[in-house]
């Protein structure tokens, strides 16, 4: 949840489902979700999970559990281990969240099931088996086990913080801030609860609370908690200097603008680009719907003037690490017909492996309608239909750790209902797609991305692989270690399909890592060019049109 807006507005770079809003309403019998089987606002606070009487030694169940809030993984892994003899289903389920945290998504699917084969009415097995579903990009099947676990009457924290993610990543905001809220009233000493939580607050509260959080031990892996402290600092500037908040200054609620070719060669095309212009700097931009924010070299950024704020680390494909960096703000930024002010952007230490000024992110356009007409090569923002009980704010680009449009449930207006429900990832869109006839995975729509690629895993389930050494794999970690090729694939999302063969395959762990869903390849520009897109990033939504005339 968090993890993913923190990669977000960090600026982290990489190369359909139809989630019904009543469908757990009718489950649990009220339109806020869960809402019967959850605790009224004024429900005072259960038991901590894990408390310890003043003065009494810990039991081993409760050492197991402190030793996991406190990022201490494989001692918690043994102290489990142990008591699984004696107590199974609670013990796997611990196992399974231990191992989730060190990324070993297969062992915690195997810990999972053993938990539900020990305690097949234990509520935390379940919820520790949805958190693997949910690890696995198997969303609507980790929803179900949640909903379960609420409507059986159990009070448990951890599912309430799983239904957030669940609903976040379905855009349904505000009923995720009502889960962690609820989470936080259960069990506030769980560390994954309080770190969602703190982001729920104003400004200054988060800030207050972020100091608090960090200075105490947590179960944040060392990237993360490295997030966190940038997080931090960003948050002590923007409350030092209140005039930065990225907002648009001009009066114009649509635009216009031509995308500019961007060339491998002569006669081949890999994407487009905007003109983009930094205090007075121009610069050619990629536009990636894979990417986050604004990032651009460090020769557009010193010649603009953008200073660092703090250092930060980017992530993408590559086999080298990730990419050394810094966060600036630029006092204005213009693209076609809009100007901005005081927007954060970050700057790549190294010249691009893409050859370009940089990338821009079309999530950073988010309080817009973002049509990518990709055939007549144009790139158009209008304005958002009205939602129910919106309030107006003023425009900007998306790249501030205020985000504006947090706390609001999608809505569907009547010109949209043709449009696919997509999950939203902080910047990354993933699209239900099928691969010959095997259950959906999710894929990245992705049009920084030269082709469609699909990860070896995903591949191995529906055909062939082989080993590649022709291909050649950059991303902005350097180059890509073992490749392969995929035999036949039929692929099909919203209502489109496409078979290829030789389809390129790589590992996308650090992405779906990143992600906390498994990604199981990209949707890219050479498929992709052929279509106008339109991205709803408020509500989820994305449309795909293809017009065979304008390729006769």
């Amino acid at each position: 949840m968090r993890r993913n807006f923190l990669k977000s507005i960090l600026g982290v770079v990489v190369l359909a489902l139809s989630h019904q809003p009543d469908a757990r309403a009718q489950q649990s019998g009220g339109a806020a979700g869960a809402s019967n089987a959850s605790p009224a606002p004024n429900t005072p606070a259960l038991p901590q999970a894990g408390a310890i009487a003043p003065g009494a030694p810990p039991s081993p169940e409760v050492a197991a559990l402190q030793l996991y809030r406190t990022g201490k993984f494989e001692a918690a892994a043994v102290a489990y281990t142990k008591l699984a003899a004696a107590d199974p289903a609670p013990a796997y389920a611990g196992l399974a969240r231990v191992y989730l945290k060190e990324k070993r998504v297969a062992d915690a699917a195997a810990a999972a099931a053993k938990a539900i084969e020990a305690g097949p009415r234990s509520p935390d097995a379940h919820v520790a088996h949805a958190e693997v579903l949910f690890r696995q990009g198997k969303i609507p099947e980790s929803e179900n086990e949640l909903v379960d676990v609420v409507n059986s009457g159990q009070h448990s924290a951890r599912a309430y913080l799983d239904l957030a993610e669940v609903d976040e990543a379905a855009s349904f905001y505000g009923r995720a801030k009502s889960m962690i809220e609820m989470a936080h009233r259960v069990d506030p000493g769980d560390p994954d609860i309080r770190r969602e939580w703190l982001f729920t607050l104003p400004r200054a509260e988060r800030l207050k609370e972020l100091k608090d959080y960090l200075a105490g031990e947590t179960d944040d892996d060392a990237e993360d908690r490295a997030d966190l402290m940038r997080i931090l600092t960003l948050l002590q500037d923007e409350i030092a200097e209140p005039k930065r908040t990225c907002r648009q200054i001009n009066k114009v609620s649509s635009t216009e603008t031509r995308l500019v070719p961007l060339l491998d060669d002569p006669q081949h095309l890999r994407g487009y680009g905007l003109a983009v212009n930094f205090n007075g700097t121009s610069a050619k931009l990629m536009l990636d719907t894979g990417a986050g924010g604004i990032l651009v070299d460090r020769h557009v950024a010193q010649k603009a003037g953008i200073k660092p704020i703090v250092e930060t680390q980017i992530g993408g494909i590559g086999s080298k690490g990730e990419a050394g960096g810094y966060l600036g703000y630029a006092d204005s930024i213009k693209i076609g017909d809009l100007e901005f002010h005081d927007c954060l952007v970050e700057v790549l230490d190294k010249r691009s492996v893409l050859d370009d000024d940089g990338l821009i992110g079309a999530d950073v356009f988010a309080d817009y309608l973002v049509d990518l007409d990709l055939p007549d090569r144009k790139f158009r923002l209008s304005e958002l239909p009205i939602a129910p009980a919106e309030t107006s704010s003023p425009a900007g680009l998306q790249a501030s750790s205020e985000d504006r449009n947090e706390w609001h449930d999608p809505y569907v207006a009547p010109e949209m209902k043709s449009f696919t429900p997509v999950f939203r990832f902080g910047h990354m869109l993933l699209v239900r797609t099928w691969l010959n006839n095997a259950p959906p995975k999710l894929f990245l729509l992705d049009t920084g991305a030269f082709d469609n690629m699909i990860t070896p895993e995903a591949a191995r389930e529906v055909t062939k692989i082989r080993g590649d050494d022709s291909d050649v794999i950059k991303g902005l970690n350097g180059k890509v270690a073992k490749v392969y090729t995929a035999d036949k694939v039929k692929i099909r999302f919203a209502h489109f399909s496409q078979e290829r063969e030789d389809l390129i395959a790589f590992d996308l762990s650090n992405i779906s890592d990143g992600a906390g869903t498994e990604i199981s390849g990209t949707l890219g520009f050479a498929m992709l060019w052929v279509l106008d897109i339109k991205i709803d990033y408020r509500d989820g939504l994305v449309n795909f049109t293809y017009d065979k005339n304008r390729f006769h």
